[in-house]
């Protein structure tokens, strides 16, 4: 089983592989991924390769209805196949393994600029907005809000 920070850096893996995939940056990073998969192996790289373009296929291909679940199921099969490369080596291996992939993943992140509208809220990646139990969530809220039952209107005035 891996620490914490290891699997911690196979989610961000998996992830930067979804969000990468049909962007400007897809050949660069597609390549590095490959790579840090083959780990000198060209045919293991080829085949690496392979499956990155099944990934951006799957994901361009989704129907729109069903987008979100193919983003999470190729974000949760990357990262499990990032583990199981990690889970596989050993100690010293594992440590220069995960610093390749640390660096491969921060120099080929996108650059991001954030702006917001006025007042709005500015997220440099997915933003998730939850209600639960009842409540009110809303990245802005102009005017009042209100839990619960509506107020009962005063009796009428004779």
């Amino acid at each position: 089983m891996l620490v914490d920070t290891l699997a911690a850096l196979a989610m961000t893996g998996g992830t930067a592989v979804v969000q990468a995939a049909g962007t400007e940056a897809w050949a660069g990073f597609r390549q590095a991924v490959a790579h840090w998969f083959g780990r000198g192996d060209a045919d293991r790289e080829r085949a690496e390769l392979d499956r990155l373009d099944q990934t951006a296929r799957a994901l361009r291909t989704a129907d729109p209805a069903r987008a979100e679940r193919a983003r999470i199921s190729q974000e949760a099969s990357w990262q499990a196949r990032i583990e199981a490369v990690l889970e596989n080596l050993d100690e010293g291996e594992r440590g220069e393994a995960a610093e390749r992939l640390r660096t491969l993943l921060t120099d080929h992140s996108p650059d991001v600029r954030v702006t917001a509208a006025s007042r709005g809220p500015a997220a440099g990646g997915n933003m998730d907005i939850r209600a639960e139990h009842g409540s009110i969530a809303a990245g802005v809220i102009d005017g009042g809000a209100y839990v619960g039952p509506p107020p009962t209107p005063d009796p009428p005035e004779e």
